[in-house]
Formats: structure tokens, sequence, C-alpha cells
């Protein structure tokens, strides 16, 4: 048994996506999480710039005895996960191979759809993990800039023009392609799900990355015997680089539990 945390981080609340499967898969793991709410979207920023958030960001982490770090962020993934990982003594999950290989196990037609942040369709981090995979394949890929932007507003319900309005123009091209998956290649991305699978419609099947990453670090801390045992219940903190009120509500909606007591905001510049 280890019962030391896993500590996750993102840009913003969107690798909430990852700490809700972790919490589903292994409800009684302790967790960590870091949103980078004050420098957020990390999606058009330089590779240089996006290593040195980065570094910050698990640098806050090591501050805790961890067992592992989920990199719950779609453009950290595609960009410095090689880094990240070589610089690690303990082991660092992406999300960017999870998803991937999970499109190509989904997909029948061979027509994958990939939306993320411009940094990581500019990466081509998935493209080049899913041939690997297998090179038949097709994917399609569509930066979406304006989408975590909406999501760190709050603005995910189905029925909102303005979301609605955006999504359908990042997504028209992909369905008129015929893609019959689609990778939600920013952790941001579910939780415009309800939003982005009415349009696609039920015939294409959604991977979410920040799951898909997830299940990956369960995966490897169960082979590993690093699970924390019996426990019914873990803790989750929560830590942010700005306003804690706008985090906490937004969070608390999407986990479906309050989460405002365990919210603390932090000076990621010393890290």
């Amino acid at each position: 048994m280890d019962q030391r945390p896993i500590g996750v981080f993102d840009s913003g609340l969107g690798g909430l996506t990852a700490v809700a499967e972790l919490t589903r898969l292994l409800p009684g793991e302790d967790i960590i999480y870091f949103g980078d709410t004050g420098r957020v979207p990390y999606g058009g920023r330089s590779r240089e710039t996006l290593l040195k958030y980065a570094r910050q960001d698990v640098a806050f982490l090591r501050t805790f005895d961890l067992k592992a770090i989920v990199i719950a962020c779609g453009t950290v993934s595609t960009t410095a996960m090689e880094e990240l990982a070589a610089e690690s003594p303990i082991p660092i999950v992406g999300v960017v191979e999870p998803a991937a290989r999970q499109a190509a196990q989904c997909t029948k037609n061979g027509k994958i759809g990939l939306i993320g942040t411009q940094a990581s369709i500019r990466s081509r981090a998935y493209e080049r993990c899913i041939a690997r995979i297998n090179p038949e394949v097709q994917v399609l890929a569509q930066a979406c800039p304006l989408l975590v932007p909406l999501v760190e507003n709050g603005r995910i319900h189905p029925g909102d023009v303005v979301v609605e309005t955006v999504c359908a123009e990042y997504l028209q091209p992909l369905r008129e392609a015929g893609v019959d998956t689609l990778v939600l290649g920013c952790t941001h991305y579910p939780l415009l799900a309800s939003v982005i699978g009415r349009f696609m419609g039920p015939e294409v099947a959604l991977v979410s990355a920040g799951a898909e990453g997830a299940r990956a670090a369960a995966g490897l801390l169960r082979t590993s015997g690093a699970l924390a045992g019996d426990r019914t219940a873990g803790h989750c903190r929560y830590f942010v680089s700005d306003s804690v009120s706008g985090f906490s509500q937004l969070a608390s909606l999407f986990l479906q539990r309050d989460v405002s007591a365990a919210v603390t905001q932090i000076d990621i510049s010393l890290y």
C-alpha cells in the first residue's frame, strides 16, 4: 500500500475531468489538484513558455510527497511531456497516448476527429501517436481556441447560443468529413460534452483525454502495487493561482459536491 496522494494539474478547471474519473476509479486515493487559473489558457503560448509554466506546476505539486502526477492538460501533454517525465523521480502520466489508443480502438470507419488548443494541434502529437497504433487511420484536426475561455467562464450548457454557435463553427468540418470518433484533446472540452455530442450526433464516439489519462494512471498504480488500500474515501485538496471563488463555484457544479472549503490560492511564481 502507498498512502501518498496523487498530484494532478491543468491550466484551469479542465483537469477536474481527470479528478472526477480518478475518484470514480480509485475512491480511496487522496488527490492534490493545481489549476493555474491565473495564466489560463495555455493553448496560445509558445513552447518555451509552456515548459516554464509546466515546470512550475510540477515544482509546486512536488512540495507534497506524491506517488504520481497526472498532467491533466492536453497542451502540456503534447508539448512538454518528455521533458517533464525525464526530470521527475516519480511517474508522470499524460493524456495523449491513452486518448490516442482509445480513439484508435473506437473508430470503425478509420476517420478520427481531433479538437484541441492551438498548441496541441500544432504539435501533431496525437497524429503521431495514432499513426504508431494504426497507420491506416485518418486524423482530422481542428484547433478550438475559444472553447477554454468559454468553459472557464461557465458557458458549458446546452441552449447557450454563444457556446453552441462556437462549437458548431469548429465542428462542422469534422461532421461533414464523416468522423465516427472525436477526441476531446483538451481536458476542458468534456465539460462541453453535451453540446458537442448533440451537434456531432449519437453515432460519433467522444473520447475524453482527461478521463483516459486518469484511467492510465489508475492502471499504472494498480500494476505497481501503489494503491492506498481499502480506505472508503480519500480526500481532495485544490489549489489555484487566481480567484478561489470563481473556481470553487464551477468546480462544485461540475463535481456535484461543495469543494469551496478545500480550495486555496497560491503564488505559482514562487516555484
